[in-house]
């Protein structure tokens, strides 16, 4: 992240009812192999609480602490709870802090992080045995927080990889009736093929909402809420190795973790991540699917906006929408639909921006990310790349639009009647032009 938010969590480890009166602060734990080795069944549970009157500074917090005038935490907020996923090395998430921090820029609410990384770490298995008994002390945790004022609907649980699963068992145990879970990049291995009663799915909540990085690895490739966002497709992320070579970061757990970057991105506002639904991937790059109208027109998107922004009721199940993104913080780009209609071709051709073009085909879609709105673009360039002798020569362009998506009612920009000669580049100026709309 480009702002680096202050460390709140330091090496202290005191009574409830201790914290915060000496001025220390609560910390998430560690774990060893050593220690794994003689407790592996162990299921300990600790609750962090962080609120906008102690952003800084982690109070342990338990359902008995709720009411003690050192307590921070307020029943008439909302309550958003974090919990992590697996941790293969037994470390405490170091994504805690910044997760926290950009929930409270946001709403003004009680964040409390779920810390239970002595039945997370290590064996993958067997931690995927311990996620339904974390689930049952959330939820122990929950009823409690109700019988001081707290509302179901006030609860807000966010997951990370196997986190969502958890939450997903929690939402289950209160059928269905938690305000709303969010899955950031839910787990996939051993939860494909699972019941929907053992994994994330849109009976879990009043909304469920997920986002899809790395579907092809550790997360999850099937829809499991009410809105599903597949960035980039869901698999393979900007910006992140493609190479064993790289960074071991870059390569093993970028594409997984790039949920958790954008989602808090989007929290800190830089920009609207919106989606757009469609049957797949390969149909949203080719310009199938230009409009939300499953949404009556509102595209959902990323972040804490009820329901995702979604209008509609009831709310469609299990709705794929797709959205590309920059390799970097904030991660936005904006969608432009490239459409050029060419004259019948004697040969295949190639033109920049576009795949190669056949003979049978006169009209051409495709969706590029742009850093930049539509009408800050200035110009437009198309070059006719097709260099051998079986290649088509020239190419007559009898139009090219290019348009943002959604769709609205702006028309779009267009140029008529091009000739673009092989290995000669074209450009058109669309100052003029946009500064019309």
């Amino acid at each position: 992240m480009a702002k680096a938010a202050k460390p709140f969590f330091v090496f202290v480890h005191q009574a409830s009812d201790e914290i915060q009166e000496d001025g220390q602060c609560a910390e998430l734990n560690n774990t060893r192999w050593q220690e794994y080795r003689q407790q592996r069944v162990r299921v300990e549970v600790q609750y962090l609480l962080l609120t906008r009157r102690n952003p800084d500074c982690a109070q342990k917090f338990d359902q008995d602490f709720v009411g003690k005038p050192t307590s921070y935490f307020n029943t008439s907020r909302p309550t958003k709870v974090i919990i992590h996923g697996f941790s293969a090395l037994g470390r405490k998430p170091s994504w805690v802090t910044d997760l926290a921090q950009a929930l409270l820029g946001a709403q003004d609410a009680n964040v409390v992080v779920v810390d239970w990384i002595y039945g997370a770490s290590f064996a993958y298995n067997l931690v995927v045995e311990n996620y339904k008994e974390v689930a049952l002390q959330i939820s122990v945790l929950v009823n409690q927080l109700q019988k001081h004022g707290c509302r179901l609907e006030s609860f807000h649980l966010i997951g990370v990889s196997l986190g969502a699963h958890v939450a997903g068992f929690v939402g289950t145990l209160f059928e269905g009736k938690i305000g709303r879970i969010t899955g950031l990049d839910p787990a996939g291995p051993m939860f494909k093929g699972a019941d929907t009663s053992d994994r994330l799915d849109p009976t879990d909540a009043l909304f469920v909402d997920a986002i899809h990085t790395d579907s092809d690895h550790f997360g999850i490739s099937i829809p499991v809420g009410h809105v599903d966002f597949f960035l980039n497709g869901g698999m393979d992320q900007t910006g992140c190795a493609r190479s064993r070579f790289a960074s071991m970061y870059g390569y093993v757990i970028c594409d997984h973790m790039r949920a958790l970057h954008v989602y808090m991105s989007a929290l800190n506002g830089t920009c609207q991540l919106t989606g757009i639904p469609c049957a797949s991937y390969e149909d949203f790059l080719k310009g199938s699917c230009v409009d939300c109208g499953v949404f009556k027109g509102r595209c959902p998107a990323i972040g804490l906006q009820e329901n995702s922004g979604i209008a509609t009721s009831p709310i469609p199940e299990q709705q794929k929408v797709f959205l590309l993104t920059t390799s970097s913080a904030p991660f936005c780009a904006h969608h432009i639909l490239l459409t050029l209609e060419v004259s019948p071709l004697d040969k295949s051709a190639e033109v920049e921006l576009l795949k190669e073009t056949e003979t049978e085909a006169t009209v051409y879609r495709t969706v590029l990310a742009h850093p930049v709105t539509l009408c800050q673009i200035d110009s437009i360039r198309l070059r006719n790349t097709g260099a051998r002798l079986y290649r088509q020569g020239d190419v007559h362009v009898k139009s090219v639009c290019v348009s943002e998506l959604p769709l609205r009612r702006l028309a779009p920009l267009c140029v008529n009647d091009i000739d673009i000669r092989r290995g000669v580049p074209w450009s058109h100026d669309f100052v003029q032009v946009c500064g019309t709309l």
